[in-house]
């Protein structure tokens, strides 16, 4: 590779607009891509070196909970599928806390994912555990193909001048993230020494570690949520429902009921299928935030049913 190639390179990792579609046609994983993955996962190691707190901890869980929910009401319902209305200024609001969680810009995640649903679990669909489990899980983001936005899927969204900038530069939203957490331990080491927490241990805990498991968690919707679970639905491909799953992303585990009516804001669709994400979305909805939350046809609710569930 020559020197001009690895500085491209670094340059995609600041501005995406310096990979063009018609460059990226290899599922080959571009390695140079790679090194800011696996350096935020080997950084979660230094756990070791700067120890842990409580303050650390609960910053770590609502740094998780709240970035969850900017991806699966937002990233997820919202942009990709439309699932209710909202103020452009909540919008951008909710992309760019969206992008806090480092899973790149909401039209380039809304683009795959809409794709991912016209060929789900066959040939063409990007992440399906037919092409193997690590592949849907991490390698189909990792290589040089789907690198780029595919915008004749998000023609909706592309339209919007600041979530075009977003997605550009959507590696500098987490970097400063990550400052800011790293700000706010720094603040409560000198301001209140009893908390026992520091700058460092901060941003490991609240930025790295959180990161980390949330990333790994959103993926696991991709890969084993297509594997293991309880299907209600024939849709056609391999969704599961699985309670776990929805646990750890705050509802978005009832993927059979999800592939079986997308466009629906809430995911379990029955009182004991636990969907955080919606009943935020309702509390939002009283207020004002956002409007026309969709649901499940009445009619829909009950077509489709595999035979076990149809007795």
């Amino acid at each position: 590779m020559s020197l001009q190639n690895v500085l491209n390179k670094v340059l995609a990792w600041f501005d995406n607009s310096n990979v063009k579609l018609e460059d990226n046609i290899s599922e080959a994983i571009d390695w140079m891509r790679v090194i800011p993955f696996i350096l935020m996962h080997l950084l979660c190691l230094l756990v070791f070196v700067v120890g842990i707190s409580p303050i650390a901890l609960w910053v770590a869980l609502a740094s998780y909970l709240l970035r969850m929910f900017a991806i699966t009401a937002f990233y997820h319902r919202y942009f990709s599928h439309k699932a209710f209305k909202t103020s452009r200024i909540a919008q951008f609001f909710f992309g760019v806390l969206g992008a806090t969680a480092t899973q790149r810009g909401p039209i380039w995640w809304a683009s795959h994912h809409r794709r991912h649903h016209i060929y789900s679990d066959k040939d063409k669909d990007i992440h399906s555990p037919k092409h193997g489990f690590l592949w849907s899980h991490v390698g189909w983001f990792l290589c040089l193909k789907n690198f780029t936005t595919h915008e004749h899927c998000v023609r909706d969204l592309v339209k919007f001048p600041e979530l075009v900038l977003l997605d550009r530069f959507d590696v500098f939203v987490p970097i400063l993230y990550g400052i800011s957490i790293f700000s706010l331990g720094n603040y409560l080491e000198n301001a209140y020494p009893a908390l026992q927490t520091t700058g460092l241990q901060m941003l490991i805990w609240g930025y790295f570690v959180s990161t980390v498991v949330l990333i790994h968690c959103t993926l696991f919707v991709n890969s084993l949520a297509h594997i293991l679970g309880s299907q209600r639905y024939d849709t056609g491909d391999d969704s599961r429902n699985n309670g776990f799953i929805a646990l750890l992303t705050m509802g978005e585990g009832w993927h059979n009921n999800h592939h079986h009516c997308p466009v629906s804001a809430r995911q379990g669709f029955f009182w004991w299928e636990i969907d955080m994400s919606y009943y935020l979305l309702k509390l939002m909805s009283y207020v004002g935030i956002i409007w026309e939350l969709r649901s499940v046809p009445p009619k829909r609710l009950h077509s489709n049913l595999i035979e076990k569930d149809a007795k």
